[in-house]
């Protein structure tokens, strides 16, 4: 299976939003309301250049935002089709991340998750990723990690 990862396109804006809806559905019962990433205004995101998806044979099966801030690179959503999970295409958009990040002249990302995800708190740490803030942001019970980054890996493919 060859994965490619790409900027996405407008025309990419409906199989972003299906792609996070699908990945995400399953913590509604969890966090009471929908999660963040749900509710991104998905057209916005990829006209800003935010927006990065993951292909498998030409299908959009994950979707990455990614943006600068104040604080540094940040990741704000990774999201993999469930049929798609443990493929690899959530990796393939890790590592383009973090890539993206080096090449912009970053020396590390963050990203944060709810608290109620608990499975994002075991995986985070076991791929470098460091807890270092939790506190209640917008509504949701938060978790921020930090990941330095080393020296530049070997690159995705990637199209600007």
């Amino acid at each position: 299976m060859t994965l490619t990862v790409r900027l996405a396109a407008e025309e990419d804006t409906a199989a972003v939003k299906a792609c996070v809806l699908a990945a995400f559905e399953r913590y509604i019962g969890r966090i009471g309301r929908p999660p963040a990433p749900m509710l991104l205004d998905f057209l916005a995101e990829i006209r800003a250049r935010h927006v990065w998806v993951v292909l498998e044979e030409q299908c959009v099966v994950g979707s990455l935002v990614q943006y600068e801030t104040e604080r540094g690179f940040y990741i704000d959503t990774v999201a993999v089709l469930p049929e798609s999970q443990g493929t690899g295409a959530g990796k393939a958009l890790l590592v383009f991340a973090e890539q993206e990040a080096r090449q912009r002249g970053f020396n590390s990302v963050y990203l944060c998750t709810n608290s109620k995800m608990t499975e994002n708190q075991i995986l985070y740490p076991r791929i470098g990723y460091v807890e270092y803030e939790r506190k209640h942001e917008s509504g949701y019970d938060r978790v921020f990690y930090n990941k330095p980054l080393g020296q530049a890996q070997a690159s995705v493919g990637s199209a600007a």
